[in-house]
């Protein structure tokens, strides 16, 4: 691999050693959910969709929500001046058959997670809510404040039959664009201009069932007390090359704590490659697997891999 002359951080580096080799996801296939007929999708049921890194669209046949919308994915050597690839944005809308959202929701900043938010927001009509720094990028693009919606720690929104509740979180330990963005972002700008600003766990309450989004492999101790989860949909990039102590204290904050009784790894793709190919995952990703599936086989917890760009119930056969 080529020499990476601008400053980036072990974030970047943990997710893009060994593109040459990059590797895929089918020794778990048999961990995948069940898919649900797309004909079928929200009827009845909370219905998922998982298209790369954090992206999940759910829908419950009323209301659509999507995390992240993170659908332009430019390559390594881009990351020194990135922008929305409208063509890309709206292929992916359109091969997830969405052409209305009630919000868009970035976990953080950065830009493996907000880059296309304030497009897909303006595509599908959608709210853009995050943080302050996540605002700041939907300023950036002309996107109007009543359009925009800025959320803290402990704050609450409810869309349709929704609930999406916000939790102050961290970050897996990293020196990748650190800090906030503090005014108005235009792009094309650099990837490190896209600042981490504050990362949320979010949980997602409809009709007695509820899940947790936690994209990055970092805790905040005690920050989901009292909080519960059926589904904790988990972030695994990176995780295996964290020592024992950190991967015991990320399954103890975020699954025991929530009482989880499924867990599905997201956020395990490599997302220089784009999504016109199959996702796959870098090399090492078998260590943070084998760390999640050990942990659910002790605590008996069920361990499910999601489906790209397939529907799926994410609590079915769930008591």
């Amino acid at each position: 691999m080529k020499r990476i002359t601008h400053r980036v951080s072990g974030l970047v580096l943990a997710v893009s050693a060994g593109l040459a080799q990059a590797a895929g996801i089918d020794d778990y296939k048999d961990l995948r959910l069940p898919e649900v007929p797309r004909a079928l999708a929200g009827k009845g049921q909370v219905s998922v969709m998982f298209i790369g890194v954090s992206t999940l669209l759910f829908d419950d046949g009323e209301t659509a929500i999507l995390t992240d919308g993170y659908f332009s994915r430019p390559g390594l050597s881009a990351l020194p001046s990135i922008e929305p690839n409208k063509t890309r944005v709206t292929q992916a809308l359109e091969r997830a058959g969405v052409k209305k959202l009630a919000a868009v929701i970035p976990v953080h900043s950065h830009f493996d997670h907000a880059l296309d938010s304030p497009l897909v927001a303006q595509l599908t009509g959608a709210l853009l809510v995050g943080s302050e720094s996540t605002a700041n990028i939907g300023r950036g693009q002309d996107l109007p404040e009543a359009a925009i919606r800025v959320v803290k720690g402990g704050d609450a929104l409810s869309f349709g039959k929704f609930k999406v509740s916000f939790i102050k979180s961290e970050h897996m330990p990293a020196n990748f664009a650190l800090g906030h963005i503090t005014a108005p972002l235009k792009f094309p700008t650099r990837a490190s201009e896209m600042k981490m600003g504050d990362p949320f766990s979010i949980l997602i309450e409809n009709e007695g069932r509820s899940y947790l989004i936690q994209a990055s492999a970092g805790y905040a101790a005690g920050a989901l007390a009292g909080r519960k989860a059926d589904v904790v949909f988990l972030g695994i990039g990176g995780l295996g090359a964290k020592d024992e102590a950190h991967q015991d204290g990320y399954w103890k904050e975020i699954v025991q704590a929530v009482g989880a009784k499924r867990v599905v790894p997201i956020h395990w793709d490599n997302f220089y490659i784009s999504l016109d190919r199959p996702l796959v995952a870098p090399p090492g990703i078998e260590r943070s697997m084998e760390g999640v599936t050990a942990r659910g086989k002790r605590d008996t917890i069920d361990i499910r891999m999601p489906m790209e760009w397939r529907w799926a119930d994410p609590a079915a056969g769930l008591q």
